[in-house]
């Protein structure tokens, strides 16, 4: 269970959205960085795989560690998106192929069960070992790829072929996208929609101001 303090609790639909959503945007520019050099921002990456194993988080705040700073990398690349500035494709790619993949899910009642009820099993694997320990990240890589994998639109990550081949790099990348998803879960939960993103940038980029405040 995370018991990071909270700092200060988004008091507006919009900026749980938008916290949601940069949940999103971090995994997507962690399976890039990862791709790409073999590395990522290790709070980047710690902050989504405890979202991901903490099945019963004690607030929405708990899901991110507390402060929006464990969502930095990710409100970098939302802030980006809603301000019409450039980002990273590649990312941009990963993050919105994300929002399809939680629909697909969405749809799929018996794969909604089998990811909860394996979650809960790993959450105890996490309490055993620690929330990043290669165990758990294998475990969450293996869900990934025996359940979101299994459907016909994928996510083709691209990167550097010696680096993807390396020891743990396919279960790190599989299970920064699961947490990619389960972010996608919580924006939809909180309200979100495809379409707002299009028709309500500015209370997008307010929600983004208001979050960078605090």
């Amino acid at each position: 269970m995370n018991t990071t303090p909270i700092h200060s609790a988004p008091d507006s639909p919009a900026a749980r959205q938008a916290l949601a959503l940069a949940g999103v945007f971090q995994a997507a520019a962690v399976v890039d960085e990862m791709a790409r050099t073999g590395q990522a921002d290790e709070r980047a990456w710690s902050t989504l795989i405890r979202a991901t194993v903490d099945t019963d988080p004690d607030s929405f705040e708990a899901i991110y560690g507390g402060h929006p700073n464990y969502l930095r990398q990710g409100l970098d690349v939302l802030e980006a998106v809603v301000g019409r500035k450039q980002a990273n494709p590649v990312v941009l790619r990963y993050g919105f192929s994300l929002l399809m993949l939680m629909n697909k899910l969405r749809s799929n009642s018996n794969m909604m069960s089998e990811l909860g009820n394996k979650l809960t099993r790993i959450q105890g694997q996490a309490e055993h070992f620690g929330d990043t320990h290669e165990n758990v990240v294998a475990s969450l890589g293996e869900l990934y790829q025996e359940t979101l994998s299994t459907f016909k639109y994928r996510i083709v990550v691209q990167g550097e072929p010696s680096l993807l081949q390396q020891r743990m790099m396919p279960e790190r990348v599989r299970a920064a996208l699961l947490a990619g998803v389960r972010f996608a879960l919580l924006w939809h939960q909180q309200g979100g929609r495809r379409w707002k993103l299009i028709f309500q940038r500015g209370a997008m980029k307010r929600a983004i101001d208001q979050i960078n405040r605090q």
